[in-house]
């Protein structure tokens, strides 16, 4: 049985989520507090263990055109170090406007900044992890 889990890789922050039973949809985890490249690998493989990850979903920060950000570069560094680490196959979804709509819910629902600082990123790799499900699902119609 397959067990989806996403990564929102940020610069201070990653958001983890991860799929429901029947790969359907995604749910908000948790969200990991950066410490330093190698702790960070350490930290996100043990999260895939612990989770139950048979695939691990990382979002690709890219412009609205499609085209590599700033933040890509970086990305890709850190989602290559991931998969030399993980024992299951790792890859890539587009996350454009995923961090958006996650502030966009949270807002709506009246949370505070500060508060929405502990959620958004969950809540993004949420989004991302709902984006490659919704395609692998269709894929199998």
């Amino acid at each position: 049985m397959e067990r989806y889990v996403a990564f929102d890789i940020g610069d201070k922050r990653i958001g983890v989520a991860v799929s429901d039973p029947f790969n359907t949809y995604a749910l908000p985890s948790q969200t990991y507090w950066r410490k330093g490249f190698k702790a960070d690998i350490e930290a996100l493989k043990q999260i895939a263990a612990e989770k139950g990850a048979t695939v691990v979903v990382c979002g690709m920060p890219v412009n609205f055109d499609g085209t590599e950000a700033g933040q890509t570069v970086k990305t890709a560094h850190f989602v290559e170090a991931l998969k030399e680490a993980l024992p299951v196959p790792v890859v890539c979804e587009d996350e454009r406007f995923t961090t958006i709509m996650a502030h966009q819910t949270l807002i709506e629902e009246g949370m505070s900044r500060q508060r929405r600082k502990l959620y958004v990123d969950a809540l993004a790799a949420a989004n991302i992890l709902d984006g490659y499900l919704a395609k692998i699902n269709k894929k199998g119609d």
